[in-house]
Protein backbone atom coordinates (compact mmCIF):
# COMPACT_ATOMS: atom_id res chain seq x y z
CA UNK A 1 0.00 0.00 0.00
CA UNK A 2 2.89 2.44 1.06
CA UNK A 3 4.61 1.35 -2.06
CA UNK A 4 1.62 2.26 -4.65
CA UNK A 5 0.83 5.69 -2.64
CA UNK A 6 4.71 6.53 -2.88
CA UNK A 7 4.09 5.73 -7.18
CA UNK A 8 0.71 7.77 -7.10
CA UNK A 9 2.05 10.83 -4.63
CA UNK A 10 3.36 14.00 -6.26
CA UNK A 11 5.76 14.94 -3.72
CA UNK A 12 8.38 12.11 -3.44
CA UNK A 13 11.68 12.92 -1.16
CA UNK A 14 15.43 12.19 -2.24
CA UNK A 15 17.41 9.48 -0.20
CA UNK A 16 21.36 10.25 -0.52
CA UNK A 17 21.08 6.26 -1.30
CA UNK A 18 19.57 6.01 -3.80
CA UNK A 19 22.79 7.43 -6.00
CA UNK A 20 25.27 5.28 -4.68
CA UNK A 21 24.10 1.98 -6.47
CA UNK A 22 23.59 1.11 -10.34
CA UNK A 23 23.88 2.84 -13.32
CA UNK A 24 23.52 6.47 -11.89
CA UNK A 25 27.02 6.35 -10.42
CA UNK A 26 27.60 6.57 -14.41
CA UNK A 27 26.55 10.00 -14.22
CA UNK A 28 29.02 10.77 -11.37
CA UNK A 29 32.32 13.01 -11.93
CA UNK A 30 35.68 12.65 -10.62
CA UNK A 31 34.09 14.24 -6.95
CA UNK A 32 30.86 12.15 -6.73
CA UNK A 33 28.64 15.64 -8.06
CA UNK A 34 26.31 15.00 -11.38
CA UNK A 35 28.27 14.57 -14.33
CA UNK A 36 28.65 18.37 -16.09
CA UNK A 37 27.62 18.82 -19.51
CA UNK A 38 28.61 22.46 -20.60
CA UNK A 39 31.28 23.03 -23.15
CA UNK A 40 33.11 26.17 -24.56
CA UNK A 41 30.07 27.04 -26.26
CA UNK A 42 27.68 27.29 -23.44
CA UNK A 43 30.39 29.10 -21.20
CA UNK A 44 31.16 31.53 -24.23
CA UNK A 45 27.16 31.95 -24.19
CA UNK A 46 27.68 32.92 -20.15
CA UNK A 47 30.55 35.02 -20.76
CA UNK A 48 28.92 36.88 -23.29
CA UNK A 49 25.63 37.09 -21.39
CA UNK A 50 27.80 38.22 -18.35
CA UNK A 51 30.20 41.13 -20.24
CA UNK A 52 28.00 42.71 -23.14
CA UNK A 53 25.42 44.71 -21.39
CA UNK A 54 23.66 47.78 -21.96
CA UNK A 55 26.25 49.53 -20.70
CA UNK A 56 27.70 48.35 -24.54
CA UNK A 57 25.36 51.15 -25.76
CA UNK A 58 26.93 53.98 -23.19
CA UNK A 59 30.59 53.46 -24.64
CA UNK A 60 29.48 56.07 -26.71
CA UNK A 61 29.64 58.69 -23.51
CA UNK A 62 32.57 57.10 -22.45
CA UNK A 63 34.52 57.44 -25.65
CA UNK A 64 33.33 61.24 -25.62
CA UNK A 65 34.98 62.00 -22.89
CA UNK A 66 38.21 60.65 -23.94
CA UNK A 67 38.58 61.60 -27.90
CA UNK A 68 39.35 59.56 -30.82
CA UNK A 69 42.83 58.29 -29.51
CA UNK A 70 42.56 57.70 -25.90
CA UNK A 71 39.02 56.05 -26.07
CA UNK A 72 40.19 53.13 -28.55
CA UNK A 73 43.81 52.69 -26.90
CA UNK A 74 41.95 52.18 -23.26
CA UNK A 75 39.20 49.94 -24.80
CA UNK A 76 41.66 47.93 -25.92
CA UNK A 77 44.35 47.87 -23.38
CA UNK A 78 41.56 46.83 -21.17
CA UNK A 79 40.56 44.15 -23.29
CA UNK A 80 44.14 42.42 -23.10
CA UNK A 81 43.88 42.56 -19.34
CA UNK A 82 40.96 40.92 -18.55
CA UNK A 83 41.97 38.58 -21.12
CA UNK A 84 45.38 37.33 -19.69
CA UNK A 85 44.17 37.60 -16.06
CA UNK A 86 40.91 35.32 -16.93
CA UNK A 87 43.51 33.10 -18.17
CA UNK A 88 45.67 32.80 -15.24
CA UNK A 89 42.00 32.58 -13.04
CA UNK A 90 40.76 29.61 -15.62
CA UNK A 91 44.06 27.34 -14.26
CA UNK A 92 43.25 27.95 -10.89
CA UNK A 93 39.58 25.88 -11.15
CA UNK A 94 41.59 22.90 -10.18
CA UNK A 95 44.29 22.84 -7.35
CA UNK A 96 47.39 22.22 -6.84
CA UNK A 97 47.76 20.61 -10.68
CA UNK A 98 45.55 22.84 -12.85
CA UNK A 99 44.31 19.75 -15.14
CA UNK A 100 44.28 16.74 -11.93
CA UNK A 101 44.25 18.66 -9.20
CA UNK A 102 41.22 19.31 -6.54
CA UNK A 103 38.33 21.11 -7.90
CA UNK A 104 37.51 24.34 -6.51
CA UNK A 105 33.83 24.90 -6.90
CA UNK A 106 33.84 29.03 -6.34
CA UNK A 107 35.66 31.57 -6.49
CA UNK A 108 36.69 31.52 -2.91
CA UNK A 109 37.33 28.03 -3.15
CA UNK A 110 40.47 28.83 -5.42
CA UNK A 111 41.68 31.76 -2.99
CA UNK A 112 41.28 29.32 -0.32
CA UNK A 113 43.68 26.61 -1.90
CA UNK A 114 46.53 28.60 -3.45
CA UNK A 115 46.77 32.11 -1.34
CA UNK A 116 44.79 31.02 2.14
CA UNK A 117 44.48 33.50 5.42
CA UNK A 118 42.00 36.82 5.41
CA UNK A 119 42.63 36.95 1.81
CA UNK A 120 39.49 34.30 1.48
CA UNK A 121 37.57 36.66 3.66
CA UNK A 122 38.64 39.74 1.42
CA UNK A 123 37.53 37.78 -1.88
CA UNK A 124 34.26 36.60 -0.49
CA UNK A 125 33.20 40.30 0.55
CA UNK A 126 34.48 42.04 -2.92
CA UNK A 127 32.84 38.68 -4.57
CA UNK A 128 29.22 39.13 -3.23
CA UNK A 129 28.90 42.52 -2.72
CA UNK A 130 29.33 43.01 -6.19
CA UNK A 131 26.84 40.41 -7.43
CA UNK A 132 24.09 42.07 -4.84
CA UNK A 133 24.83 45.20 -6.41
CA UNK A 134 24.43 44.01 -9.86
CA UNK A 135 21.25 42.52 -8.97
CA UNK A 136 20.04 45.20 -7.78
CA UNK A 137 21.41 47.47 -10.95
CA UNK A 138 20.22 44.93 -13.68
CA UNK A 139 16.51 45.77 -12.24
CA UNK A 140 16.68 49.33 -12.45
CA UNK A 141 18.41 48.92 -15.77
CA UNK A 142 15.55 46.41 -16.94
CA UNK A 143 12.92 48.75 -15.73
CA UNK A 144 14.63 51.93 -17.67
CA UNK A 145 14.04 49.56 -20.63
CA UNK A 146 10.74 48.63 -20.59
CA UNK A 147 9.50 52.47 -19.43
CA UNK A 148 11.47 53.50 -22.94
CA UNK A 149 9.47 51.24 -24.82
CA UNK A 150 6.08 53.23 -22.99
CA UNK A 151 7.82 55.97 -23.60
CA UNK A 152 8.98 55.68 -27.10
CA UNK A 153 5.03 55.25 -28.33
CA UNK A 154 4.24 57.93 -26.72
CA UNK A 155 6.64 60.25 -28.31
CA UNK A 156 5.78 58.91 -31.87
CA UNK A 157 2.26 59.13 -30.96
CA UNK A 158 2.10 63.14 -29.16
CA UNK A 159 5.79 64.10 -30.41
CA UNK A 160 9.31 64.65 -29.13
CA UNK A 161 8.09 67.76 -27.32
CA UNK A 162 5.65 66.10 -24.81
CA UNK A 163 7.89 64.45 -21.66
CA UNK A 164 5.68 61.28 -21.35
CA UNK A 165 6.51 60.90 -17.67
CA UNK A 166 6.36 56.79 -16.51
CA UNK A 167 7.08 55.59 -13.23
CA UNK A 168 9.71 52.83 -13.53
CA UNK A 169 7.96 50.65 -10.13
CA UNK A 170 5.13 48.36 -12.09
CA UNK A 171 8.15 47.30 -14.18
CA UNK A 172 10.27 46.66 -11.55
CA UNK A 173 7.79 44.70 -10.02
CA UNK A 174 7.46 42.91 -13.71
CA UNK A 175 11.08 42.22 -13.68
CA UNK A 176 11.00 40.84 -9.91
CA UNK A 177 8.23 38.33 -10.53
CA UNK A 178 9.88 37.04 -14.13
CA UNK A 179 13.20 36.67 -11.31
CA UNK A 180 11.11 34.47 -8.73
CA UNK A 181 10.22 31.72 -11.62
CA UNK A 182 13.59 31.93 -13.33
CA UNK A 183 15.40 31.58 -9.60
CA UNK A 184 14.54 28.21 -8.72
CA UNK A 185 16.40 27.01 -11.68
CA UNK A 186 18.45 25.00 -9.38
CA UNK A 187 21.75 25.69 -10.27
CA UNK A 188 24.37 27.08 -12.83
CA UNK A 189 24.77 23.79 -14.73
CA UNK A 190 21.09 24.15 -15.90
CA UNK A 191 21.14 27.70 -17.11
CA UNK A 192 23.31 27.35 -20.44
CA UNK A 193 19.64 27.99 -22.34
CA UNK A 194 18.88 31.08 -20.89
CA UNK A 195 22.55 32.07 -21.49
CA UNK A 196 22.15 31.87 -25.06
CA UNK A 197 18.27 33.34 -25.36
CA UNK A 198 20.08 36.59 -23.38
CA UNK A 199 23.94 36.74 -25.76
CA UNK A 200 21.58 36.24 -28.43
CA UNK A 201 19.48 39.35 -27.18
CA UNK A 202 22.51 41.05 -26.48
CA UNK A 203 23.47 41.08 -29.85
CA UNK A 204 20.44 41.60 -31.33
CA UNK A 205 20.75 45.37 -29.25
CA UNK A 206 24.27 46.33 -30.04
CA UNK A 207 23.52 45.64 -33.70
CA UNK A 208 20.38 47.71 -33.80
CA UNK A 209 22.68 50.23 -31.96
CA UNK A 210 25.61 50.07 -34.17
CA UNK A 211 23.08 50.05 -37.49
CA UNK A 212 21.17 53.26 -36.18
CA UNK A 213 24.62 55.07 -35.17
CA UNK A 214 26.20 54.44 -38.60
CA UNK A 215 22.57 55.51 -40.61
CA UNK A 216 23.21 58.49 -39.14
CA UNK A 217 26.71 58.96 -39.40
CA UNK A 218 26.26 57.99 -43.08
CA UNK A 219 22.71 60.72 -43.19
CA UNK A 220 25.19 63.29 -42.75
CA UNK A 221 23.85 63.79 -38.94
CA UNK A 222 27.28 63.30 -37.49
CA UNK A 223 28.32 65.71 -34.16
CA UNK A 224 31.06 67.46 -33.34
CA UNK A 225 34.51 65.08 -32.26
CA UNK A 226 37.67 65.84 -31.15
CA UNK A 227 40.98 63.87 -30.91
CA UNK A 228 40.78 64.89 -26.99
CA UNK A 229 37.00 64.72 -26.29
CA UNK A 230 35.03 66.86 -24.46
CA UNK A 231 36.26 69.94 -25.19
CA UNK A 232 37.25 72.48 -21.66
CA UNK A 233 35.54 75.96 -22.06
CA UNK A 234 33.33 74.51 -24.69
CA UNK A 235 31.46 71.40 -23.78
CA UNK A 236 32.32 71.31 -19.67
CA UNK A 237 35.24 72.94 -17.39
CA UNK A 238 37.88 71.72 -16.13
CA UNK A 239 37.26 69.71 -13.27
CA UNK A 240 33.77 68.83 -15.07
CA UNK A 241 36.79 67.06 -17.91
CA UNK A 242 38.59 65.80 -14.95
CA UNK A 243 35.96 63.77 -12.89
CA UNK A 244 34.39 62.41 -16.46
CA UNK A 245 37.43 60.82 -17.85
CA UNK A 246 37.74 59.11 -14.34
CA UNK A 247 34.50 58.14 -15.00
CA UNK A 248 34.63 56.62 -17.93
CA UNK A 249 38.55 54.87 -17.53
CA UNK A 250 36.39 53.13 -14.87
CA UNK A 251 33.30 52.65 -17.22
CA UNK A 252 35.04 51.01 -19.98
CA UNK A 253 37.38 48.72 -17.39
CA UNK A 254 33.86 47.06 -15.46
CA UNK A 255 32.57 46.69 -18.80
CA UNK A 256 34.91 43.49 -19.17
CA UNK A 257 35.37 42.21 -15.75
CA UNK A 258 33.12 38.73 -15.37
CA UNK A 259 35.89 37.43 -13.01
CA UNK A 260 32.78 37.18 -10.19
CA UNK A 261 31.56 34.43 -12.37
CA UNK A 262 34.74 32.50 -13.97
CA UNK A 263 34.85 29.70 -12.14
CA UNK A 264 31.65 29.12 -11.02
CA UNK A 265 31.41 28.84 -15.28
CA UNK A 266 33.72 26.55 -15.56
CA UNK A 267 32.22 24.53 -12.99
CA UNK A 268 29.83 23.71 -15.74
CA UNK A 269 32.26 22.74 -17.73
CA UNK A 270 32.69 18.81 -18.68
CA UNK A 271 36.65 17.34 -17.54
CA UNK A 272 37.76 15.97 -21.37
CA UNK A 273 39.00 18.26 -23.03
CA UNK A 274 40.38 19.57 -19.22
CA UNK A 275 38.19 22.52 -17.93
CA UNK A 276 41.19 24.89 -18.52
CA UNK A 277 41.77 24.66 -22.02
CA UNK A 278 38.15 24.37 -22.79
CA UNK A 279 37.76 27.75 -20.60
CA UNK A 280 40.54 29.40 -22.29
CA UNK A 281 38.82 28.87 -25.38
CA UNK A 282 35.63 30.34 -24.06
CA UNK A 283 37.37 33.40 -22.88
CA UNK A 284 39.31 33.99 -26.14
CA UNK A 285 35.75 33.70 -27.83
CA UNK A 286 33.87 35.95 -25.41
CA UNK A 287 36.31 38.76 -24.99
CA UNK A 288 37.00 39.07 -28.49
CA UNK A 289 33.75 39.26 -29.44
CA UNK A 290 33.00 41.70 -26.62
CA UNK A 291 35.71 43.80 -27.75
CA UNK A 292 34.54 43.92 -31.45
CA UNK A 293 30.95 45.21 -30.37
CA UNK A 294 32.74 47.78 -28.04
CA UNK A 295 34.33 49.12 -30.12
CA UNK A 296 31.92 49.37 -33.27
CA UNK A 297 29.45 50.78 -31.12
CA UNK A 298 31.69 53.27 -29.21
CA UNK A 299 33.47 54.63 -32.02
CA UNK A 300 30.06 54.57 -34.47
CA UNK A 301 28.07 56.02 -31.52
CA UNK A 302 31.07 58.89 -31.07
CA UNK A 303 31.01 59.64 -34.42
CA UNK A 304 27.24 59.83 -34.57
CA UNK A 305 26.55 61.84 -31.47
CA UNK A 306 30.11 63.25 -30.79
CA UNK A 307 30.47 65.35 -27.52
CA UNK A 308 26.69 65.11 -27.43
CA UNK A 309 26.69 61.77 -26.64
CA UNK A 310 24.03 60.65 -24.04
CA UNK A 311 24.33 57.66 -21.98
CA UNK A 312 22.70 55.50 -23.78
CA UNK A 313 21.86 56.40 -27.07
CA UNK A 314 18.41 53.86 -26.73
CA UNK A 315 16.73 54.43 -23.31
CA UNK A 316 18.36 57.99 -23.66
CA UNK A 317 16.71 58.78 -26.54
CA UNK A 318 19.51 59.41 -29.27
CA UNK A 319 17.18 57.84 -31.39
CA UNK A 320 13.55 58.08 -31.87
CA UNK A 321 12.85 56.68 -34.91
CA UNK A 322 12.17 54.16 -36.17
CA UNK A 323 10.05 53.78 -33.04
CA UNK A 324 9.14 49.81 -33.56
CA UNK A 325 13.01 49.33 -33.95
CA UNK A 326 13.67 51.30 -30.65
CA UNK A 327 10.70 49.55 -29.22
CA UNK A 328 12.08 46.15 -30.24
CA UNK A 329 15.97 47.20 -28.90
CA UNK A 330 15.20 47.75 -25.70
CA UNK A 331 12.55 45.04 -25.57
CA UNK A 332 15.94 42.49 -26.51
CA UNK A 333 17.93 44.70 -23.43
CA UNK A 334 15.08 43.63 -20.93
CA UNK A 335 15.15 40.05 -22.04
CA UNK A 336 19.06 39.72 -22.11
CA UNK A 337 19.20 41.57 -18.75
CA UNK A 338 16.62 38.80 -17.41
CA UNK A 339 19.28 36.03 -18.01
CA UNK A 340 21.88 37.88 -17.19
CA UNK A 341 20.12 38.94 -13.10
CA UNK A 342 20.32 34.71 -13.36
CA UNK A 343 24.10 34.57 -14.80
CA UNK A 344 25.56 36.85 -11.69
CA UNK A 345 22.58 35.76 -8.75
CA UNK A 346 23.19 31.50 -9.49
CA UNK A 347 26.75 31.81 -7.49
CA UNK A 348 25.41 33.52 -4.46
CA UNK A 349 22.48 31.32 -4.40
CA UNK A 350 24.78 28.58 -3.95
CA UNK A 351 26.93 30.10 -1.97
CA UNK A 352 24.57 30.81 0.69
CA UNK A 353 22.82 27.52 0.23
CA UNK A 354 25.66 25.62 0.55
CA UNK A 355 27.13 27.27 3.79
CA UNK A 356 23.74 26.52 5.35
CA UNK A 357 23.72 22.66 4.14
CA UNK A 358 27.26 21.98 5.73
CA UNK A 359 26.04 24.09 8.70
CA UNK A 360 22.75 22.16 9.56
CA UNK A 361 23.24 19.27 7.44
CA UNK A 362 20.20 17.64 9.07
CA UNK A 363 17.90 20.02 8.92
CA UNK A 364 14.94 18.73 6.26
CA UNK A 365 13.88 21.80 5.61
CA UNK A 366 17.84 22.75 4.29
CA UNK A 367 18.68 19.24 2.88
CA UNK A 368 15.42 17.75 1.65
CA UNK A 369 14.86 17.50 -1.87
CA UNK A 370 10.97 17.02 -3.27
CA UNK A 371 10.30 15.70 -6.27
CA UNK A 372 7.47 16.77 -8.07
CA UNK A 373 5.80 16.15 -10.78
CA UNK A 374 5.32 18.92 -13.59
CA UNK A 375 3.08 18.40 -16.29
CA UNK A 376 4.89 18.33 -19.58
CA UNK A 377 7.89 19.18 -17.92
CA UNK A 378 8.78 15.71 -16.22
CA UNK A 379 10.33 15.82 -12.66
CA UNK A 380 11.72 18.39 -10.94
CA UNK A 381 13.25 18.81 -7.73
CA UNK A 382 11.97 21.42 -5.27
CA UNK A 383 13.97 22.33 -1.89
CA UNK A 384 12.23 24.66 0.57
CA UNK A 385 15.03 26.50 1.96
CA UNK A 386 16.19 27.03 -1.83
CA UNK A 387 12.35 28.46 -2.79
CA UNK A 388 11.98 30.47 0.31
CA UNK A 389 15.09 32.01 0.39
CA UNK A 390 15.84 32.78 -3.22
CA UNK A 391 12.28 34.07 -3.26
CA UNK A 392 12.90 36.32 -0.15
CA UNK A 393 16.47 37.28 -2.28
CA UNK A 394 14.51 38.50 -5.47
CA UNK A 395 11.54 40.70 -3.24
CA UNK A 396 14.49 42.13 -1.26
CA UNK A 397 16.39 43.34 -4.44
CA UNK A 398 13.05 44.49 -6.30
CA UNK A 399 12.43 46.65 -3.11
CA UNK A 400 16.25 47.96 -2.66
CA UNK A 401 16.03 48.87 -6.58
CA UNK A 402 12.37 50.86 -6.13
CA UNK A 403 14.16 52.43 -2.93
CA UNK A 404 17.02 53.86 -4.18
CA UNK A 405 16.46 54.37 -8.23
CA UNK A 406 20.03 55.73 -8.22
CA UNK A 407 21.75 53.04 -7.41
CA UNK A 408 23.45 52.67 -10.47
CA UNK A 409 25.59 55.62 -9.90
CA UNK A 410 26.26 53.78 -6.66
CA UNK A 411 27.27 50.56 -8.76
CA UNK A 412 30.01 51.89 -10.09
CA UNK A 413 31.68 52.57 -6.86
CA UNK A 414 30.62 48.59 -6.02
CA UNK A 415 32.56 48.19 -9.40
CA UNK A 416 35.54 50.30 -8.94
CA UNK A 417 36.24 48.53 -5.09
CA UNK A 418 36.05 44.92 -6.25
CA UNK A 419 37.99 45.15 -9.76
CA UNK A 420 41.15 45.07 -8.95
CA UNK A 421 40.91 42.43 -6.07
CA UNK A 422 39.10 40.19 -8.59
CA UNK A 423 39.87 40.67 -11.82
CA UNK A 424 43.65 41.70 -11.35
CA UNK A 425 45.12 40.88 -7.94
CA UNK A 426 43.94 37.19 -6.95
CA UNK A 427 44.63 35.77 -10.11
CA UNK A 428 47.99 37.42 -10.07
CA UNK A 429 49.26 36.55 -6.65
CA UNK A 430 47.47 32.79 -7.16
CA UNK A 431 49.10 32.61 -10.77
CA UNK A 432 52.27 33.20 -8.90
CA UNK A 433 51.99 30.83 -6.10
CA UNK A 434 50.71 28.30 -8.31
CA UNK A 435 53.89 28.49 -10.64
CA UNK A 436 56.58 29.64 -7.58
CA UNK A 437 57.78 32.70 -9.68
CA UNK A 438 61.00 33.38 -7.95
CA UNK A 439 60.27 37.05 -6.36
CA UNK A 440 62.16 39.70 -8.14
CA UNK A 441 62.77 37.77 -11.19
CA UNK A 442 61.71 39.87 -14.58
CA UNK A 443 57.88 37.84 -14.85
CA UNK A 444 57.20 38.94 -10.93
CA UNK A 445 58.03 42.28 -11.58
CA UNK A 446 55.56 42.85 -14.59
CA UNK A 447 53.15 41.61 -13.01
CA UNK A 448 53.22 43.16 -10.08
CA UNK A 449 53.72 46.43 -11.98
CA UNK A 450 50.18 45.83 -13.82
CA UNK A 451 48.71 44.73 -10.70
CA UNK A 452 49.35 48.50 -9.46
CA UNK A 453 48.54 49.84 -12.64
CA UNK A 454 45.17 48.49 -12.49
CA UNK A 455 45.16 49.38 -8.89
CA UNK A 456 45.75 53.12 -9.84
CA UNK A 457 42.68 52.76 -12.32
CA UNK A 458 40.09 51.14 -9.47
CA UNK A 459 41.22 54.33 -7.59
CA UNK A 460 40.83 57.04 -9.65
CA UNK A 461 37.23 55.12 -11.44
CA UNK A 462 36.35 55.45 -7.23
CA UNK A 463 36.99 58.88 -6.96
CA UNK A 464 34.89 59.45 -10.58
CA UNK A 465 31.71 57.57 -9.02
CA UNK A 466 32.09 59.24 -5.56
CA UNK A 467 31.21 62.55 -7.51
CA UNK A 468 28.78 61.38 -10.13
CA UNK A 469 26.87 59.70 -7.13
CA UNK A 470 27.18 63.06 -5.01
CA UNK A 471 26.06 65.05 -8.05
CA UNK A 472 23.09 62.29 -8.50
CA UNK A 473 22.09 62.48 -4.98
CA UNK A 474 21.88 66.79 -5.50
CA UNK A 475 19.43 66.42 -8.65
CA UNK A 476 17.64 63.30 -7.41
CA UNK A 477 13.56 63.91 -7.72
CA UNK A 478 11.66 60.81 -6.20
CA UNK A 479 8.92 59.68 -8.39
CA UNK A 480 10.43 60.74 -11.51
CA UNK A 481 11.32 58.39 -14.42
CA UNK A 482 14.56 58.01 -14.18
CA UNK A 483 16.85 57.89 -17.60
Amino acid sequence: MAKNMQKTSMFIEQRPGDYENGDIQKNLDDDGRSKRTGTWLTASAHIITAVIGSGVLSLAWAIAQLGWVAGPAVLMAFSFITYFTSTLLADCYRAPDPVHGKRNYTYMDAVRAYLGGRKVQLCGLAQYANLVGITIGYTITASISMVAVKRSNCFHKHGHHVKCQTSNYPFMAIFACIQLVLSQIPNFDKLSWLSIVAAVMSFAYSSIGLGLSIAKVAGGGHGRTTLTGVTVGVDVSGSEKVWRTFQAIGDIAFAYAYSTVLIEIQDTIKSSPPENKSMKRATSIGVSTTTLFYVLCGLFGYAAFGNDAPGNFLTGFGFYEPFWLIDFANVCIAIHLIGAYQVFAQPLFGFVEGWCSRNWSDNKFITGEHAVDVPFCGIYYVNFFRLVWRTSYVIVTAVVAMIFPFFNDFLGLIGAGSFWPLTVYFPIEMHIAQTKIPKYSFRWIWLKILSWVCLVVSLIAAAGSIQGLIQSLKTYKPFQTQD
